[in-house]
C-alpha cells in the first residue's frame, strides 16, 4: 500500500513538473503604424520575469516563456509604448504597430533601447545613430553627411578635412566593411571626400561595430558599418526633400498594393558646376545618386525585397582630363518565417565599383573596376527567452579589373594595355549563440570559418628564393625581385588558398541595477587588400586579392568596459579600453610605383600594426539641451621588420606612427530645443594632427637642392579643431497638415580656423630661405537649406 502511494505521488509529481515547465512562444513583426516599415531594435520587455528581446534586422521578434499571464511592454525611442497583458497558453503570433510620439523628441541618441544602456546585453563597442540625429548635426554646405557624423563617436576619425572614408580605432579605411542593404561599398565618398554616398532621407537604420563584431560579419579587420535603407510607405503616398546651396534631394514612397507592397525612390544631385558654366569656366565637378527599393508581402511568413543603389561622380578640368567613378549595388532578399522560433533571410547581392579616367592632353582612357557576386543565407533561431542561435553562410565571387589603358588618338604616347584581371572566391560559415547564463551574467559566443581561393585566369610570377622584393645591401634599399619563371592558371584553377577560424566572444556582468562590466574579443581575417600609399583613399586606388605573396590580414582585438545608467538613464556613461593587433599589414618600399603595376607584389612587404586606447562617452538624454561628449586617447602604430640579419626593414624595423594615429580626439555634440519654432545645434572637435614626415635637412647634388628625410611619421601637422553651428526654423501651425517645411541655417568652422590639410616646404625665390607653406581647404562656410515634406 505504501509502495503504491509513493508510486502515485511520483507520477503526479512528474506530471506537475512537466505541466509547470510547459512553454509557449510569442512572436511576430513590429512596424511603424504611419508607414508600415518594419522596425529594427524595438524592445519587447516582460517586466514580471525581468527578461525580454529585441526585433532583428527585419523587424521579427520571438520569445519563449512558461505558460502564464504576462505584462508585455513594446517600446522604441520616439514612439508611443504599447503595454498589454498576454495569456500565453499556446503559441501566439502577434504583430504590433507603433505610433510616433506626439511630443517632438530630439532623437540625439546612439542606443537601441530608448535612452538607457542595456546593462544585461553582452554588447559593447557598438554605436547606433538614427537618421533624425544625423539630420540635426551642423554640416558642410547644408548637405547631411552620414560618414562625417560618425566622426563624433569615440574611436572614429578620418585623415583630415575633405578626406574620404573613416578610421576606426587606429585602423585603415580599407579595413572597414561598409554595407548598404547587405551590399559591399568600396568607396563611401562623393567629390573626393567632401560628402558621403549615403542619402540620409533613405536610411532606416545605421549600426557601427568597432569591436565585439558578431560572427555573421567577416572580410575586414577593423570595423563594420551596417546600413539598411527604408522599405517604402505601404499605407499612403508621401514625398520629402530638400534644396541646398550646391545640391538637392527628393524622395518618393508609397504603396503599390496597400499594406502589402510598396516602393521607394530617392535621388540626389549637385549643381554647383552649372554656376561655373555661367562664367564660361570649363571646369566641372558634380555628383548624383539614386536609391530604390521595392517589397512585396506574400503572406505573414514570406516577404520579398528588391533594393538598389547607383551613384556617380564626374570631374572635368579645362578639357585636359575627365574623371567618372562610383558604386552600383543590387540586392534581392527573401524573408521566410519557418516557425514562431525560426526566421530565415536569403539574399542574392551584386556590388560594383567603377573608375574611369580620360586624359585628353595625353590621349588615352583608363578604366578599372571591382565586382562582387554574393549569396547569403542567415537563420535566427529563438530557442528560449535565455538562448538565441544565429547561423548561416556567405559565398562571394570577386572579379577585379586592375586597369585597361586605351589610346583615344593615333599619336597617343601609349599603346593599348590591359592589366591582368584577377578572380577569387570567399566562403564564410558561422554560428553564434547568445545566452543569459544567470540573472547577472550574459554571454555571446561565436565562431566563423572563412575560406579564400585566389583562382585563374591569371599568370603568376615566380622569383629567385621566392622573394618578390629583395634587399640591396650596397645601397641599403629594397628593390624589385627578379622573375625566374611564370605560370598560367586556367579559369577557376586554384592559385593560392587560405582558411581561418575566427572566434568571437562577448560577456556582460551586471554589478548593480544600473551598472555593468563588459568585455569582448574577436578575430577577423581580411583577404582583399587596398593598394594605396595615401592616408586617405582616392578613386584611383585599386584592390587586390591575397595570393602567394600578399598574405591575408589577421586581427585580434580585446576590449573591456564599464557602463552606467545615471538617474535611470537620464545620463549614461560608457568607458572602454581596447587593444588590437594585426598581422600581414601591407607596407610599401620607398619609391613604390602603384599605378598600372601588373606585378604589385614587387613593391609590397608584409608587416604588422597595433593600436590601443581608452574611449569615453558621456550622454545627456533628457531636457531641452541634449547631446554627448566623446573623448579618445589612443595610439596606432605600424612595423615592418627586417626579414634577415642584413636587411633594415622599413623605418629600420622599428614601430612608427601610422597615418591614422590621432593621440587625442575630443568631440562634443549638442542640440537645444529653444521652442517649437527654433532648434539649435553645435558640434566641436579637437584632435591631434596627422603624423607626417618632414625633411630634416638638405644637400646639393649637381646644382640641385635635394631634401633629406628622417624616419617615418616622426612629425605631425598642427592640431585640428573646429566649431560648427546650425539653427532650424520650423514655422508654426504645421501639426496635422499634409505639407510641412523647415529652414536650416548653418555655419561650418565658425571661427575660420585654417586647419592644415598638408604642409609643403619650398625655397623662397626672393630670399632663398626655406619656408613651410600650409594648405587649408575650408575657412568659414555659411549655408542655408530648405526641407519639405508632403
Amino acid at each position: 500500500m505504501l509502495k503504491k502511494g509513493l508510486f502515485t505521488f511520483f507520477i503526479y509529481g512528474i506530471t506537475f513538473c512537466a505541466f509547470a515547465q510547459e512553454k509557449f512562444t510569442l512572436s511576430g513583426t513590429i512596424t511603424d503604424a504611419l508607414t508600415g516599415e518594419t522596425m529594427i531594435g524595438v524592445t519587447i520587455l516582460i517586466p514580471d520575469l525581468n527578461t525580454g528581446t529585441t526585433t532583428n534586422e527585419y523587424g521579427f521578434y520571438s520569445i519563449t516563456l512558461p505558460k502564464a499571464d504576462y505584462r508585455v511592454v513594446i517600446s522604441f525611442i520616439g514612439f508611443e509604448s504599447i503595454e498589454e497583458t498576454i495569456t500565453l497558453a499556446q503559441n501566439i503570433r502577434k504583430n504590433y504597430s507603433l505610433k510616433e510620439s506626439s511630443q517632438l523628441l530630439n532623437e540625439l541618441v546612439i542606443e537601441n533601447n530608448l535612452n538607457k544602456i542595456d546593462i544585461k546585453k553582452p554588447e559593447m563597442s557598438v554605436n547606433r545613430l538614427s537618421a533624425a540625429a544625423i539630420k540635426k548635426m551642423p554640416v558642410l554646405l547644408g548637405e547631411v553627411d552620414v560618414v562625417k557624423s560618425l566622426l563624433f563617436l569615440p574611436g572614429v576619425t578620418n585623415a583630415g578635412e575633405g578626406q574620404s572614408g573613416f578610421n576606426v580605432r587606429g585602423g585603415a579605411v580599407d579595413q572597414n566593411l561598409v554595407l548598404l542593404d547587405e551590399a559591399t561599398l568600396y568607396n563611401t565618398s562623393h567629390v573626393f571626400g567632401l560628402f558621403s554616398v549615403f542619402n540620409a532621407d533613405a536610411i532606416k537604420d545605421l549600426k557601427l561595430y568597432k569591436g565585439g563584431i558578431p560572427a555573421q560579419y567577416g572580410g575586414r579587420v577593423s570595423s563594420v558599418l551596417d546600413i539598411y535603407q527604408k522599405e517604402g510607405n505601404s499605407t499612403k503616398f508621401s514625398m520629402n526633400g530638400g534644396i541646398g546651396l550646391i545640391s538637392s534631394r527628393l524622395l518618393l514612397e508609397g504603396p503599390i498594393v496597400k499594406n502589402k507592397s510598396s516602393f521607394l525612390v530617392a535621388g540626389r544631385g549637385s549643381y554647383a558646376h552649372l554656376f561655373l558654366k555661367l562664367t564660361d569656366n570649363p571646369n566641372s565637378a558634380y555628383f548624383y545618386d539614386l536609391n530604390t527599393k521595392l517589397n512585396y508581402k506574400f503572406n505573414d511568413n514570406n516577404s520579398l525585397y528588391l533594393s538598389g543603389y547607383f551613384g556617380r561622380d564626374v570631374f572635368t578640368l579645362n578639357k585636359l582630363f575627365s574623371n567618372t567613378y562610383g558604386n552600383s549595388t543590387l540586392n534581392i532578399r527573401w524573408n521566410h518565417i519557418f516557425s514562431n522560433k525560426l526566421f530565415a533571410n536569403t539574399s542574392f547581392i551584386f556590388s560594383d565599383y567603377y573608375y574611369g579616367l580620360t586624359l585628353d592632353f595625353v590621349g588615352f582612357d583608363w578604366v578599372s573596376s571591382i565586382k562582387n557576386y554574393n549569396f547569403k543565407y542567415d537563420l535566427n533561431h529563438y530557442v528560449s527567452d535565455k538562448t538565441q542561435l544565429n547561423y548561416g553562410a556567405l559565398i562571394t565571387k570577386y572579379d577585379l579589373n586592375p586597369g585597361i589603358i586605351d589610346p583615344i588618338t593615333k599619336d597617343a604616347p601609349v599603346n593599348y594595355r590591359e592589366l591582368e584581371k584577377k578572380h577569387a572566391f570567399e566562403l564564410g560559415i558561422y554560428t553564434d549563440i547568445k545566452q543569459k547564463v544567470t540573472e547577472k551574467f550574459s554571454a555571446s559566443l561565436g565562431l566563423r570559418f572563412s575560406y579564400f581561393n585566389r583562382v585563374g585566369k591569371s599568370t603568376i610570377n615566380y622569383y629567385a628564393n621566392n622573394e618578390a622584393v629583395v634587399f640591396n645591401e650596397a645601397f641599403q634599399i629594397y628593390e624589385k625581385g627578379t622573375v625566374t619563371a611564370t605560370k598560367y592558371f586556367n579559369r577557376n584553377k586554384s592559385i593560392a588558398t587560405y582558411n581561418n577560424f575566427e572566434p568571437r566572444a562577448s560577456v556582460s556582468y551586471e554589478l548593480t541595477k544600473n551598472s555593468a562590466i563588459k568585455a569582448n574579443y574577436n578575430r577577423m581575417a581580411q583577404y582583399m587588400q587596398l593598394i594605396s600609399n595615401t592616408a586617405s583613399p582616392t578613386p584611383l586606388d585599386v584592390w587586390t586579392p591575397s595570393d602567394n605573396y600578399i598574405k591575408p590580414q589577421l586581427a585580434d582585438q580585446y576590449a573591456i568596459g564599464y557602463f552606467r545608467n545615471i538617474k535611470d538613464g537620464d545620463y549614461t556613461l560608457e568607458i572602454e579600453s581596447f587593444y588590437k593587433k594585426v598581422k600581414n599589414r601591407i607596407d610599401y618600399i620607398d619609391g613604390a610605383d602603384l599605378i598600372a603595376n601588373d606585378a604589385i607584389e614587387q613593391v609590397i612587404l608584409n608587416g604588422k600594426m597595433r593600436s590601443y586606447g581608452l574611449e569615453l562617452l558621456f550622454k545627456k538624454n533628457i531636457g531641452k539641451l541634449r547631446g554627448w561628449v566623446a573623448y579618445t586617447l589612443s595610439r596606432s602604430e605600424q612595423k615592418t621588420p627586417a626579414r634577415t640579419a642584413v636587411e633594415t626593414g622599413i623605418n629600420n624595423g622599428n614601430w612608427y606612427l601610422s597615418a591614422y594615429d590621432k593621440t587625442h580626439n575630443l568631440a562634443i555634440t549638442s542640440t537645444y530645443e529653444f521652442s517649437n519654432k527654433w532648434q539649435f545645434a553645435a558640434n566641436f572637435t579637437l584632435q591631434s594632427g596627422q603624423p607626417v614626415t618632414f625633411p630634416n635637412g638638405k644637400y646639393v647634388f649637381q646644382g640641385v637642392t635635394v631634401p633629406n628625410y628622417g624616419l617615418r611619421n616622426q612629425n605631425r601637422l598642427p592640431a585640428y579643431h573646429r566649431l560648427d553651428l546650425s539653427a532650424t526654423l520650423i514655422p508654426q501651425n504645421q501639426q496635422n497638415k499634409k505639407y510641412t517645411h523647415e529652414w536650416v541655417f548653418g555655419i561650418y568652422n565658425v571661427y575660420s580656423r585654417n586647419n592644415a590639410a598638408s604642409i609643403r616646404f619650398r625655397e623662397n625665390a626672393e630670399t632663398g630661405v626655406n619656408e613651410a607653406v600650409r594648405l587649408s581647404i575650408f575657412g568659414i562656410v555659411p549655408s542655408v537649406s530648405f526641407n519639405f515634406k508632403f
